[in-house]
Parts: C-alpha cells; structure tokens; sequence
C-alpha cells in the first residue's frame, strides 16, 4: 500500500489549518505581533490610543491569522462586552417566553449579551430598584411588559436609559417618546368575535387575561368593539387569570348555561380549561358550544377538538424590539428593526355553527 507524501515543511494537514483559525485568542495576535493584549484589544474596538505603525502590524497579523473576535475574546481582554438587561416578570408565560427567545436570538445575531431580571410581582418598583437589577449601571433595557409588574417597570425606568419594551397594544395606538413594539390584540380579538358571530351565535361571551394598562385588557376591548357593531347583546366578560385551571374554574358556570354558545378566551391555556368544563357540564363542542383561544401555542393544533385561535408573532415581535433598541444605540450601523407578522385567526374543529334552538 503506497503510503502518503509527507507534507512539506511548514505545511499543515488538510483541515488543520481551518481548525487553528478557529481557535485563534486575542493572546495568539498579540504574541505574534509583539504587543499586549490590551493592545490587540484596543486595536479591535477602534481605540485611536494605538501608533498607526502599531495599529498596523495588528491589523496584519489579525489577517494572517484569521483571528475572529468575539465577546468572550473582548472580555478576557477586559474589553468592553455589549450587553443588554430584559426585565420580565414571568418567563414561564408563552407570549413572554417566545418574546424572550426572539429578543435572544437577536441579540447573539449582533454580539450581544443577554441577562435577565424577574420581577416580583408583588415587589414595588421604584426607578432606583429598576436601576439596581441591571447587570451593568447605565446599561441597555428591554421589558417585557404584558403584565402590571412589567408595565410599573416600564413606567419607572429612568428616563436617561436607553430602553425599548414589547407592551400590551396602547389605547392610543401610540407607544410615547421611548421605543415599544406590540401586537394589535384588539384588532385581532374583534377579528374573532366577528368570526363566531358569522357563524350563527347570538353573542359571545369573553374569558379574559389580566390586563397590564387598564380593568380591561385590549383583547376584551377588540371582542367589547365587534359585539358592539354587530349590535348584539355584551355580555359581562370573565376575569380568567392565566392558567387552565383558572379558566376551568371561571368557566364552569358559564358553560353550564345552554343558552351560552360561544366563548373567546384571552388565551389558549384559558381555553383548555374550558374545554375540560363543557365536558363535565354535557355541553358537545362544537356542537353545543363553540370555543376558542388566543395565541396559537404549540399543543392549540393536537388537543381535540383541535383549537380556533389566534396566531401570534411573539418570536418576530422580540427580535423587532431589539432592532429598535440597537438602532437607537447605534443609528449609523445597525440595521432597520425586523418586522413581525400580523395576527391571524386560525380556524380549527373547536369553532362551529351555532346550534338550532
């Protein structure tokens, strides 16, 4: 068996070479540049406190060996690592936790740091508590305001931060002198009722999510508006909380009620917990009842009867939020905010005609 020729000298075997760049540090540059790292990192975050001779030699050698800088790369060599802190009050919520994974995928895109704060709901929450969970003073802010105790942080954010939030649609359509990105909830919610009204019911009934602005949130605003124009009976909605549980609790008399044909629900979890209380009160969905939710979470499509919701671009919207944020932290540079989808109503089996009476 012939055997291979061996390399020249100097040369490296196939695929080497690209591996040894990709391990490249700010201490292999500086040590073949004859300078410290301090100076390789200087020379990488544009200090004008460089020799242009230095400067140079640097940039030369950063060439020769393919060296990448990174964050980790920065902080070692005490550079400065860009970083931004997301205030949110409950990460296990969908819509929270779906903005948070765009918010972070479009922060690592631009060779950010993400940190993350809790709020406690119960907590007050005055500008110089805001101030003190920030990973570093003075850093970029994103909340995530769906809820009171995001919106309170929101509020007291010291004006002087460079800040943008995902908040619950404003009343004004409007989001005031600091950037904020929403969904149209409402808009999406008289979407739906009007969808149910279409197909036959008298009314719809609303189970609601908690609301961060107001007693009422803008999802119960959009089903008040199409029940409203429609000119039928509005009845009083149901405060549903979040959960399955809670929606099965609220809904147990409601349900129970024959002459109740139609519920939107603030959001899908709500819904399940509907569902599980027309089963027990005998009422066939979507026969007897016709159900649905808001959000489109993962399992929406799966339970049976698969759930009539609407869709929601949470990921889109967190990765427009930062957009926003890195525009205004870097106007010259940083690349126009990404836009997100708009609500859409996705009809399924948990929605049908409004039974003969």
């Amino acid at each position: 068996m012939q055997q291979p020729a061996p390399a020249p000298r100097g040369a490296e075997p196939p695929g080497q070479g690209a591996e040894r760049h990709r391990s490249v540090s700010i201490f292999d540059v500086a040590r073949a540049a004859g300078v410290s790292h301090q100076t390789v990192s200087r020379v990488v975050n544009g200090s004008p406190k460089v020799r242009k001779a230095t400067r140079d030699r640097v940039l030369e050698v950063i060439d020769e060996l393919g060296y990448k800088p990174n964050r980790l790369a920065r902080a070692l060599a005490g550079g400065l690592v860009r970083s931004v802190t997301v205030l949110t009050s409950d990460t296990t919520l969908y819509g929270a936790s779906l903005a948070l994974r765009g918010i972070e995928e479009a922060a690592r895109a631009a060779e950010f740091a993400v940190a993350i704060s809790v709020l406690d709901e119960r907590a007050p929450l005055t500008p110089e508590d805001v101030a003190s969970r920030l990973a570093r003073p003075g850093e970029p802010v994103l909340v995530i305001a769906f809820d009171g105790a995001g919106e309170r942080a929101w509020r007291a954010l010291p004006a002087e931060f460079p800040a943008a939030a995902v908040v619950e649609r404003p009343r004004d359509g409007h989001g005031g002198n600091r950037p904020a990105a929403w969904l149209d909830d409402r808009a999406a919610a008289a979407r739906a009722t009007r969808y149910l009204l279409s197909l036959g019911h008298r009314t719809v009934h609303h189970l609601a999510i908690p609301s961060s602005t107001s007693r009422v949130g803008q999802r119960a605003e959009g089903w008040r508006e199409a029940l409203a124009d429609a000119g039928g009976a509005v009845p009083e909605p149901l405060e549903g909380g979040w959960s399955p549980r809670s929606g099965y609790l609220a809904a147990r008399a409601l349900v129970a009620d024959p002459q109740v044909t139609a519920v939107l629900c603030g959001n899908d979890e709500l819904a399940l917990g509907v569902l599980r209380a027309a089963r027990e009160a005998g009422r066939d969905v979507p026969g007897d009842l016709s159900v649905a939710g808001f959000d489109d979470a993962p399992y929406a499509g799966y339970i049976h009867p698969a759930l009539t919701t609407v869709r929601l671009d949470f990921e889109g919207l967190g990765r427009g939020v930062f957009g926003m944020l890195h525009r205004r932290l870097d106007p010259e540079n940083a690349p126009p905010p990404p836009p997100w989808r708009e609500p859409e109503l996705i009809v399924r089996g948990s929605t049908g005609p409004a039974p003969d009476r």
